[in-house]
C-alpha cells in the first residue's frame, strides 16, 4: 500500500437546481465565500488557479489546479493538481426529482508535501479525518449559499 496515495469520494445533496450548482462550482475563485477550509484560490489565467487549503490541522496546502474538464452538458468538471497534492479531482451533478442536485466530488491524490509524507502511516487516520471534516464543512456552506443564508450573499 502506498500510505502517501489517496481516492476520495463525497456525495453532496443540494437544494438548487444542476446548472446553478454548476455554474457556482465553476467559479473557483469563490469558493472561499461559501467553503470555510477553502483559504484562498488565486486565478492565474482562464484554466488554471492556485488554492489555499486549511482544515483542523494547523497546515495550509497549496495545490495549482488546471482545468482538464469543463463540461456543462454532461454537468462535469474536472480539474489537475500539483503541488502539494498532485492528481485530479471532479465534480459531477445530477438531477434530483426534487429539483435539487446530486453532486458527486472524486479525488485521486499522491501527497507531496515533506511533513505529510514523513507522517504517512502515524498520520493517515487523522489525514482522512481532516480531509472529511473540511468536506462535510464545504457540503454545508455550499447549500448555505445556494439557499442565500451565506454571509455576503
Amino acid at each position: 500500500m502506498d500510505w502517501c496515495h489517496y481516492r476520495f469520494r463525497s456525495l453532496w445533496e443540494l437544494p438548487a437546481p444542476p446548472s446553478v450548482v454548476f455554474t457556482v462550482l465553476e467559479r473557483a475563485e469563490e469558493y472561499p465565500r461559501w467553503w470555510p477550509q477553502v483559504r484562498e484560490v488565486t486565478r492565474i489565467d482562464d484554466r488554471t488557479g492556485i488554492g489555499r487549503f486549511r482544515s483542523a490541522l494547523p497546515y495550509d496546502l497549496v495545490v495549482t489546479a488546471r482545468e482538464r474538464l469543463r463540461d456543462p452538458a454532461a454537468l462535469v468538471l474536472e480539474v489537475e493538481l500539483t503541488g502539494d497534492l498532485v492528481g485530479w479531482a471532479r465534480w459531477t451533478l445530477a438531477a434530483r426529482a426534487d429539483g435539487g442536485t446530486r453532486a458527486r466530488y472524486d479525488q485521486e491524490v499522491d501527497v507531496h508535501r515533506p511533513l505529510m509524507r514523513r507522517l504517512a502511516v502515524p498520520g493517515r487516520p487523522v489525514f482522512l479525518a481532516n480531509h472529511a471534516l473540511m468536506m462535510r464543512a464545504g457540503r454545508r456552506g455550499l447549500a448555505a449559499y445556494l439557499t442565500g443564508e451565506a454571509k455576503g450573499v
